[in-house]
């Protein structure tokens, strides 16, 4: 929207009924109808929201001129509830431009100039067509019945330094300016949190965003006009700001592929989202034949024996019955086993990656909570208490537990190959095996 801003303004005006006029008191006069309209008594009001409203009156007839904001610009009427001329007759018949226009030879059209505030009075020119609730009849300010130049024609009429007589003036009034800032900052924040390159769209951001961008532009609507309407259909298209079922089966089948793909460290939070979404997709989308719900009830994000390896991972032969895997052969199933290869170290205190990942000592291909030598060095962890060496490494993952740069599994520690120590070669005899003697 153009705005204008004048220095000074020549209040020497030519009305359609050949009048002329020099204004050097405060006044409030127009055209009504192609007749001289002259307010006797006038004044200017704000409101706590900052709106503005120049009123006049001649005891029968009331004119009143309704801004959003106490601030110099030009303001479009046409069917946008913050910027209102109205007019109400003596027989107490109200029109107003936001009212319907059912008269063809009236065009719907105007506009107020607010062109100068100065000491606490108000200056400016007006011009609109005005229609009373049913559209059948018209008021006109605009000095003629056709379609004019805005710019070059007469003006319908002015207010010349009308008083503020109640509320104050904002030191920093919202201006049509201001709303078209802010509609970027919103739009953008909308861009980001609809953006293809998400993840995941998430619900509450993009509600909030949403709800942010409708009010934007219902600000921009309300302080800058929206003439053609493309403000109001981009309000209606986007105002329930209720998140997509194409959004929310979008979210399920990246949170699917994540959960599919995931490792014993990162289960649990994969599986909470997969659950999560699907959870929000049967709200947004419904879920009449039940197969969410069935996918849903299928998850099992759950680790019964609180070994920090989830039951889905502790299904080792693959065919989907827990109760058939026992590693380490106690009678009890890996899923209920907190010590799953019966080496007495406990399956969550075996050694992991910084991602909770179990790893392989020895590198042997079985992790070390599936592994019963940890570091392959012949004898069962459990049998390889404490740090002989006192390197930091305990025993069951030090292959040189003597730290006499001979391996264990080349000391004899395990003579039978049991995996008990108990027959481990003590060459001086002693009392301490070679293994344990640098």
């Amino acid at each position: 929207m153009k705005k204008l801003t004048f220095i000074t303004l020549v209040f020497l005006t030519v009305f359609s009924c050949g009048d002329e006029v020099q204004f050097n008191t405060p006044a409030f006069q127009g055209t009504y109808n192609n007749s001289l309209w002259r307010a006797e008594a006038f004044g200017a009001s704000i409101d706590e929201s900052g709106v503005l409203t120049i009123k006049g009156t001649n005891n029968a007839e009331t004119l009143e001129l309704i801004l959003p904001s106490a601030s110099v610009d030009t303001y479009v009427l046409r069917d946008v509830n913050s910027m209102e001329a109205r007019f109400t007759r003596a027989d107490g018949m109200v029109f107003s431009t936001n009212n319907p226009n059912n008269i063809s030879e009236y065009p719907e059209y105007g506009e107020i100039r607010l062109t100068e505030i100065l000491n606490n009075t108000f200056t400016g020119t007006f011009r609109f067509n005005a229609f009373d609730e049913t559209g059948e009849f018209v008021v006109n300010f605009t000095g003629t019945t056709e379609v004019v130049d805005i710019e070059t024609d007469p003006i319908g009429g002015l207010f010349y330094r009308v008083p503020l007589i109640s509320g104050v003036i904002p030191a920093n009034p919202i201006t049509c300016s201001d709303a078209e800032m802010a509609i970027e900052e919103a739009l953008s924040a909308y861009q980001a949190a609809t953006s293809p390159s998400l993840e995941f769209i998430i619900k509450a951001d993009f509600e909030a965003a949403c709800s942010a961008y409708v009010n934007a532009l219902k600000n921009q609507r309300n302080y800058c006009g929206d003439l053609d309407g493309v403000l109001q259909t981009m309000i209606d298209n986007i105002e329930s700001c209720e998140m997509s079922c194409e959004n929310a089966s979008d979210n399920v089948s990246e949170a699917e592929s994540q959960y599919t793909t995931a490792s014993i460290g990162n289960f649990d939070e994969k599986c909470a989202q997969y659950a999560f979404y699907l959870q929000e997709q049967i709200e947004i989308c419904s879920d009449i034949d039940g197969s969410i719900q069935a996918i849903f009830d299928g998850l099992d994000c759950g680790d019964d024996d609180s070994d920090g390896v989830p039951n889905a991972f502790e299904d080792f032969n693959g065919d989907g019955d827990f109760t058939n895997d026992d590693i380490d052969g106690d009678g009890t199933p890996n899923y209920l086993d907190d010590d799953d290869d019966g080496d007495g170290i406990l399956t969550i205190d075996e050694v992991k990656d910084e991602n909770g990942n179990p790893l392989d000592t020895d590198g042997d291909g079985d992790v070390d909570y599936l592994d019963n030598d940890d570091d392959g060095d012949g004898l069962f962890s459990n049998f390889e208490t404490g740090d002989t060496d006192g390197n930091g490494v305990p025993d069951y993952l030090d292959n040189d537990d003597d730290g006499d740069t001979i391996l264990t599994i080349n000391e004899n520690a395990d003579p039978n190959v049991d995996g008990n120590p108990v027959d481990a070669v003590d060459t001086d005899a002693n009392g301490t095996p070679d293994y344990l003697q640098a």
